[in-house]
């Protein structure tokens, strides 16, 4: 079975500039990406299967991304996350690690940072 990615950015350019850089560490391998542009489409999204690895956003209409972990949490969905966002304030960093995120990214992600991250991580 193919492994499993969610991305969940309210940005359509965001989620195309990830899934670029995802496609150059990816290339070899089975993976499905699905997207989602706030927390409630990645609810809906999560309900028919749950990701192998996710790449949040932080500031989103709608739900936001720390709405999103908490209601995770609410409903004991555990899974790898890593938040991606422009928002690299050292509280907002604090916040989703406290929260069980694997790793905070800023914004935009270099596929070099990405494959460095994907390998560190051994997930896909």
């Amino acid at each position: 079975m193919a492994a499993n990615i969610l991305i969940v950015d309210d940005s359509e350019f965001a989620r195309k500039v990830l899934i670029k850089s995802l496609n150059s560490y990816l290339k070899d391998k089975e993976v499905e990406i699905r997207q989602a542009g706030n927390g409630k489409e990645a609810l809906s999204v999560l309900k028919k299967r749950i990701p192998d690895l996710m790449f949040l956003d932080l500031t989103m209409p709608e739900m936001d991304g720390y709405e999103l972990l908490d209601e995770l949490e609410k409903e004991g969905m555990h899974f790898p996350i890593v938040v991606i966002s422009a928002d690299i304030q050292s509280e907002a960093v604090r916040k989703v690690k406290d929260r069980g995120v694997l790793d905070f990214m800023r914004k935009p992600v270099s596929a070099e940072n990405l494959n460095s991250l994907m390998e560190e991580l051994k997930i896909i």
